[in-house]
């Protein structure tokens, strides 16, 4: 077992050698003429040559699986019967180059891997019992711990900024190179770099658990795991390799002419069709994870691929889920501080609606509030300065009988009618103040879904538990197919249901909990990497740091990979055939030419995969 190990782990040596013993024996013959130097190093080329051979056609047989190596071990020992040294040593160095070739490509494919795996920290600066900081391993940091980060290191964990401010590039995690300022209350993630200033940090996740570290997992699950077309191959080179085979013994049989018998088993090896069609799958999602996008698994792209019908979620997927304060209108009075009435009151307030208002407000002025009272699902009812103020919905409004201009009911009809929700602040019993919020559209949404529908998506749907109204409003904005609003998680995943028994492939793009189910029942489950952790989990395709624009890039990418493993069976199917058949209706083709050409679409195979490290989504569409 030593020796097998031994000789196996010197496969590139041996190799070298081979090679070398190959130029010598040629050397001799055409520059001395020396016949005798010529035979010994072509047999020793192919006795080394054919050991590493053999031990993989062994071991694979020890499995009960007739491999690519068990036929070019038959073809090499009976090229060496019939005294053929030099199909012999040719055979074996260049089976053994391509393989060489085609790991150290394979290797170059996986670069994404071996980029985030060495992009992952392995210290931290932790504070000790005494107040002092240490360097420690990164494995010795738990949940909880201060850390320091000084310019230029790496964040070792997912956590939050208890102090100082700086900027860090976030790249590694989102893939966007603009470093992203930092200071106390925000977060940081494990693997990203502190460019300038000085952080302490508390730990919230450490290890596998962060980010970055569920980042490498997922990436490493989906190059391991197995598509559809992959699983498909491996059931024919079961049945394919002993066919060959078999078709060698009966040409034998009737022939009686062993080299050809033997020349069939070197041109029937389907070295291309073994290994194109995982080359494609690991490039494809080695260039996802590069440009953040988080494929789980070749399955994906092959489903991804087909799919024909697109379904969001509305908050958080096409609107950025922070609502903002998008019209205004103050009546009555100037001698009253509206402004400053509505933002004291709604400061007393955690409410999402309230936080817009008091981030819209910005510095206008305070004032004291006293004797407050929380209107549940209404508002707040409070003094401020001596005056009766009440800031909330239009149900408050009616509630406290607050009086309404004609103009203000005018334009609360007109700012429903676009969708925004109203905060209305009324004092000693009138109308003063009319805010209109409202969820904001994404930044290049529109653009990104006509690139969607350029690649063959038909159906563009969001479904939400907003008002129909206001999904109706965004909808026709964005140019969707179909709007449903009043829509319950159940409700989603049921529409989804529905929409596959029409027969349509359904991709669905959530971010919350509640999305949780529609992503598990879509054919494909696509996630905003800034989402809960449940819809991460439960999604198929992350898109890190919530950026929708990687969206057209996702599906571009999964449907130039399912292209490219098409191409690689085509073209692995069709060397073999174009060899068997030039053997048999042709006079120049040998095992030696045979081999090369098999080599060569192994070769081809493996760079046709890699052209997808370099896939770039389509270029932005005019609006």
């Amino acid at each position: 077992m030593t020796v097998q190990k031994g000789i196996l782990k010197r496969k590139n040596l041996i190799t070298l050698v081979g090679g070398i013993l190959i130029v010598v024996a040629y050397g001799a013959k055409f520059g001395f003429s020396n016949m005798a130097i010529f035979e010994i190093a072509l047999i020793i080329a192919s006795v080394i040559g054919a050991a590493p051979i053999a031990i993989q056609a062994y071991q694979a047989l020890k499995v009960r699986v007739v491999s690519i190596d068990v036929l070019v071990t038959m073809a090499v020992a009976g090229a060496f019967l019939i005294r053929e040294f030099e199909e012999s040593a040719i055979v074996t160095f260049l089976f053994l180059f391509g393989a060489y070739l085609e790991q150290r490509t394979l290797n170059k494919t996986r670069s994404a891997i071996k980029e985030l795996t060495e992009m992952a920290p392995e210290s931290a600066l932790k504070m000790m019992e005494n107040g002092e900081f240490e360097e420690v391993g990164v494995e010795e940091v738990e949940v909880g711990d201060r850390l320091l980060v000084k310019t230029g290191a790496k964040v070792p964990v997912d956590g939050t900024v208890l102090s100082g401010e700086g900027h860090i590039n976030e790249a590694s995690i989102t893939g966007e190179s603009i470093p992203v300022e930092k200071e106390a209350g925000t977060g940081v993630y494990a693997g990203t770099i502190l460019e300038n200033g000085t952080l302490q940090i508390v730990a919230d996740r450490v290890g596998e658990d962060t980010t970055f570290g569920r980042i490498i997992e997922l990436v490493e699950e989906a190059q391991d795991s197995k598509s559809e077309a992959e699983r498909f191959i491996d059931k024919f080179s079961k049945y394919y390799t002993p066919a060959v085979l078999a078709l060698a013994i009966i040409v034998w049989l009737f022939t009686r002419d062993l080299p050809l018998a033997i020349t069939i088993l070197v041109l029937g090896c389907p070295g291309a069709l073994v290994i194109g069609v995982p080359v494609s799958n690991v490039a494809g999602i080695g260039n996802g994870a590069r440009h953040g996008v988080l494929l789980k698994g070749s399955e994906v792209i092959h489903d991804f691929s087909r799919v024909d019908a697109l379904v969001f979620d509305k908050t958080g997927t096409l609107t950025v889920g922070n609502p903002k304060v998008a019209d205004e209108s103050v009546y009555g009075s100037s001698s009253l501080d509206i402004r400053g009435y509505t933002a004291s009151v709604e400061k007393e307030s955690d409410h999402p609606l309230a936080k817009a208002v008091v981030e819209y407000l910005g510095d206008t002025a305070r004032y004291a509030v006293e004797k407050t009272q929380v209107v549940k699902g209404g508002g707040i009812v409070a003094q401020v300065d001596g005056h009766q103020v009440a800031v909330g919905n239009a149900a408050l409004m009616a509630q406290e009988k607050v009086v309404m201009s004609d103009e203000a009911l005018a334009d609360i009809a007109r700012m429903e009618k676009s969708g925004d929700s109203l905060v209305l602040t009324a004092v000693d019993g009138k109308l003063h103040g009319l805010l209109g919020i409202r969820d904001q559209i994404r930044p290049r949404v529109k653009e990104d879904l006509k690139k969607l529908k350029k690649m063959g998506v038909k159906h563009l749907i969001v479904l939400s538990g907003d008002h129909q109204g206001t999904v109706d409003l965004v909808a026709k904005e964005l140019g969707l197919t179909e709007a449903h609003g009043h829509m319950l998680p159940e409700d989603k995943s049921a529409y989804i249901e529905k929409l596959q028994a029409q027969g349509k492939i359904v991709a669905f793009v959530g971010d919350g909990v509640n999305d949780s189910p529609s992503l598990a029942r879509a054919d494909i489950g696509i996630a905003m990497g800034n989402g809960t952790d449940v819809a991460i989990e439960t999604s198929d395709v992350v898109l890190m740091n919530s950026d929708f624009s990687r969206l057209p890039h996702a599906l571009g990418l999964t449907k130039a990979t399912a292209r490219n493993m098409r191409q690689n069976i085509l073209i692995a199917v069709g060397v073999v055939l174009t060899l068997l058949a030039s053997l048999f209706l042709s006079e120049w083709m040998n095992m030696s030419i045979g081999m090369l050409v098999h080599e060569a679409s192994i070769l081809v195979v493996i760079l046709n995969g890699m052209r997808l490290l370099n896939y770039r989504s389509t270029k932005p569409v005019q609006a």
